[in-house]
């Protein structure tokens, strides 16, 4: 007799992971807009898609890393920095299109950084990305002596508060990124190398894979969507500070694993990072419009990425 049961269509991928990741988003709206009369709103719904686009950005970085059987911690550090940079420049007087090149240019650089301690060196990628989170946020302080650079230009603030209709800059940027790098994945040799070293890295090594050229080229995209986050946060929040980015790295695994990223490497998916991100968002917006805690935000957070990795296990056992 035929099993047709969601968990077994869902094991034998009858279902795309996708299409639970917007179910769920679909009925946690739903739940939302019963119990909050602010949540069914224009201006919320443009709110939620300002709070995803950060995530939507750093979790497409890390889908990539994840795929490619890695782990980057540093993402949160890279986007304080380069934000840093970024309002240093301004402040400096130099035009704000070479500030935030300069902005991303160090993040990509920082991204090669750990892709070369993780590729040449030998460094585990939780070790190297660890060291990475805490030397470069020290610098951070160090340059900044701890205190925040405020007072953008609107040249600038534009990427993180300017609107096209109802739909923030800031989101049309974050989707603009994430299929680009959907683009990578699909498309160029990096991207069928990060998943060949992802299902397999001494399979992909001997294939003629060159590991340590493809991970510097992994980690500095994902070093590169860090940078990018940093303009959108450092323009919505007309300031760049030490501080900022702080626990971004776990939003970002959490993103990319709800949008079924398998853990263990060899599968990401892109769409599935960005419904992710939004509805991690959602889940965030609404817990706060019902008044809840950021401590329980966290714990529901956490409950979340234990839930996806349950999903991801159901999948690949039917491989």
């Amino acid at each position: 007799m035929k099993n047709n049961t969601f968990l077994e269509k869902l094991k034998n991928k009858q279902i795309p992971a996708e299409s639970g990741i917007f179910l769920a988003w679909v009925i946690l709206s739903l739940v939302f807009t019963i119990l909050s009369p602010y949540f069914f709103t224009t201006q919320n719904f443009s709110n939620i898609l300002i709070q995803s686009a950060i995530t939507i950005v750093i979790a497409s970085g890390a889908t990539i890393v994840i795929a490619s059987g890695g782990i980057d911690l540093s993402v949160g550090s890279v986007l304080c920095l380069s934000g840093i940079l970024m309002a240093m420049g301004i402040k400096a007087e130099i035009p704000a299109w070479i500030s935030i090149l300069i902005g991303l240019s160090a993040g990509t650089l920082m991204g090669a950084i750990n892709g070369f301690l993780i590729g040449i060196v030998k460094i585990t990628p939780l070790i190297a990305t660890l060291a990475s989170l805490s030397v470069i946020r020290a610098i951070a302080y160090i340059i900044t002596d701890a205190r925040p650079i405020y007072g953008l230009p609107m040249s600038f603030r534009i990427f993180g508060t300017g609107y096209l209709g109802p739909i923030p800059y800031a989101f049309i940027l974050a989707v603009a990124v994430a299929l680009l790098l959907l683009l990578v994945l699909k498309r160029t040799r990096v991207g069928r190398y990060t998943l060949a070293i992802g299902g397999n890295e001494e399979a992909a090594r001997l294939s003629g894979v060159k590991l340590w050229k493809t991970k510097i080229a992994i980690y500095a995209l994902a070093g590169l969507c860090s940078a990018v986050a940093a303009l959108i946060l450092t323009a919505r929040l007309n300031a760049a500070e030490a501080l900022a980015g702080s626990g971004l790295e776990m939003e970002a695994i959490a993103a990319a694993v709800i949008g079924g990223a398998s853990l263990a490497g060899g599968i990401a998916s892109i769409p599935g990072t960005i419904i992710g991100a939004i509805l991690m968002a959602t889940l965030k917006n609404g817990l706060t419009l019902l008044s809840v805690q950021p401590y329980f935000q966290q714990l529901t957070i956490g409950i979340v990425i234990v839930a996806a990795v349950f999903i991801d296990k159901i999948r690949r056992r039917g491989n």
